[in-house]
């Protein structure tokens, strides 16, 4: 077997940061998106058995429910090349942890997705499928997002790849996505943190020193 030569190496430990960074900025901005559009074209609020959903509001959720797949999509790149990085260096119980919720999280995410979208294929949209993809996403998706954002936050602190305070950032944004679900627009917390590991990462890999320790240090 043709043993992979050090350059090679380099290449490949400076590439995978990049790719988790772009990975996480594309997630960041979609899932944003498809929450904003969501929440502009199915408010939360009471009312009667059935929603009153006019054109624009439908073309809003539609196109929310449209995003989500490459949302997922670009969540998954991220979570893997995240991985790929930590490699070896990796915690196996952290690593389960990591791997298990950014998986529920997507599952729950096209749950809800696909919740949204039958109630916009019903001629009276009911407020109970409404009510149903509000709560797979803001209670059991983001809840499943404050725990990856702790094992994320966690390997970075003990792998030494992010600094003190943007992992206690992770910390004060994973307990607010744990105990703000109800609060209106709360979940647009988590791609924001994704945005801002995201764009470090890409910061960090770009002035990540050259040469033989390059491996060691590049986050």
């Amino acid at each position: 077997m043709r043993e992979r030569s050090p350059g090679a190496s380099r290449t490949q430990n400076l590439e995978t940061p990049r790719a988790a960074g772009v990975a996480g900025i594309l997630f960041a901005v979609l899932l944003a998106a498809a929450i904003v559009l969501a929440r502009i074209g199915l408010p939360e609020g009471a009312g009667g058995s059935t929603v009153n959903v006019d054109a624009a509001q439908r073309n809003a959720v539609n196109t929310a429910v449209g995003l989500i797949p490459f949302a997922g999509i670009a969540f998954l790149w991220f979570v893997g090349a995240v991985r790929a990085h930590t490699g070896e260096a990796e915690d196996r119980f952290l690593a389960t942890v990591f791997l298990g919720s950014g998986l529920v999280f997507v599952a729950s995410l096209f749950v809800a997705a696909a919740a949204a979208g039958t109630v916009l294929s019903a001629q009276q949209p009911q407020q109970f499928g409404r009510h149903f993809a509000y709560e797979l996403l803001t209670t059991y998706g983001m809840r499943m997002a404050a725990v990856f954002v702790f094992a994320t936050s966690t390997i970075g602190r003990k792998l030494g790849t992010f600094p003190r305070g943007l992992s206690l950032a992770g910390v004060v944004v994973g307990l607010a996505l744990l105990v703000g679900s109800s609060v209106p627009w709360s979940e647009l917390v988590f791609p924001a943190w994704a945005l801002l590991i995201s764009v470090y990462i890409l910061w960090a890999a770009r002035h990540a020193p050259s040469g033989p320790g390059a491996a060691r240090h590049a986050p």
